[in-house]
C-alpha cells in the first residue's frame, strides 16, 4: 500500500495498480493481485489460512456484538479506529481458548478479561482523564454491575480539555451472549455537573442484568464533556475527547 501524492488524485485501476481513497488514510494505491478465493477454500497448503480467517471473523462478531451492547455510551465515545482495535483484542481473547480445535476457538472459551482496560477513544482516555478513585464491580448473584465514586474536586481529579465547563460520569453494564448473538445492557448517568472547584456528591451506579448469569459480564465507565454556551449545554467538539474503557470483564 503506497500513499498517493501530486495535484491529481486518480480511482480505478491501471496496468494493475489500483487507486482508491480511505476515510482515515487519504488516497492509497496497491498492486492488484492475490491467490484465487477458490483455491484458499480447498487447498490443503491453506488450511492455516482458513484457520485464521475463521477465528478473524468470529472476533470480527463478537467485537460487533460488545459494541453494539454499548452504542448508547459509544455515540459519543468513539475514535476512527476503534473498530479494528476491538477486533485486534477480540482475536487475542480468542486465541488464548485452550480447548477448542484451531479455527474453532471461540471468545467463551477463550479469556474475555483480556479486554479489561480496553480504551474505545484513544484520543481521550479514561486512564488519562479520570483520577477520582472509583470502584467497579460485577455481582454475578445479584446481577448488580456498579461503579462508586466518593466525593471528590472536579477541576482536580478530571483532566478535561480545553473549553470545558461541565462533565458528567456515565457507565454501562452488559451481559452478552457470543453464540445467540443477544444482549441485555443497563446505562446509567449523573446530572450534567459543572467542572471546578466544588465538590460532587458521592456518585453510586448500578447497572442491572441477569440475577446468576452463566455469561460474560461487562463494565464500562466513562466521561462526557459540556461546554456551556449562552444557558446551552453543547457536547464538547461532538464527543471528541470523551473516554470510555471497560473497567471490570467477568468472562466466567
Amino acid at each position: 500500500m503506497a500513499r498517493q501524492k501530486g495535484i491529481i488524485k486518480l480511482k480505478g485501476t491501471i496496468g494493475g495498480i489500483t487507486f482508491y481513497k480511505t476515510s482515515q488514510d487519504g488516497h492509497l494505491a496497491r498492486e492488484k493481485g492475490g491467490i484465487e478465493k477458490s483455491r484458499i477454500e480447498s487447498d490443503p497448503a491453506f488450511q492455516r489460512t482458513r484457520e485464521n480467517g475463521s477465528e478473524f471473523g468470529r472476533a470480527g462478531k463478537a467485537g460487533k456484538l460488545l459494541r453494539t451492547s454499548l452504542r448508547a455510551l459509544l455515540l459519543n465515545s468513539a475514535d476512527g479506529r476503534m473498530v479494528s482495535r476491538l477486533t485486534k483484542q477480540m482475536v487475542i481473547v480468542i486465541q488464548a481458548d485452550t480447548t477448542s480445535l484451531r479455527g474453532l476457538r471461540n471468545v467463551i472459551d477463550g479469556e474475555a478479561e483480556l479486554l479489561k482496560g480496553f480504551e474505545f477513544n484513544i484520543r481521550g482516555k479514561l486512564g488519562t482523564s479520570l483520577f477520582a478513585p472509583y470502584v467497579g464491580a460485577i455481582d454475578r448473584v445479584t446481577g448488580d454491575i456498579t461503579v462508586d465514586i466518593a466525593p471528590f474536586v472536579p477541576a482536580n481529579m478530571i483532566a478535561a480539555p480545553s473549553g470545558t465547563t461541565h462533565f458528567k460520569i456515565i457507565s454501562a453494564g452488559a451481559e452478552i451472549d457470543f453464540e445467540a448473538e443477544t444482549f441485555i445492557e443497563a446505562h446509567s448517568e449523573t446530572a450534567i455537573l459543572p467542572w471546578d472547584a466544588t465538590p460532587t456528591v458521592a456518585i453510586a451506579q448500578t447497572n442491572a442484568v441477569t440475577a446468576a448469569s452463566t455469561k460474560p459480564l461487562f463494565l464500562a465507565l466513562g466521561i462526557e464533556f459540556y461546554q456551556e454556551v449562552n444557558g446551552q449545554m453543547y457536547s464538547l467538539k461532538n464527543g471528541a475527547f470523551n473516554p470510555l474503557a471497560l473497567i471490570e470483564v467477568s468472562g466466567l
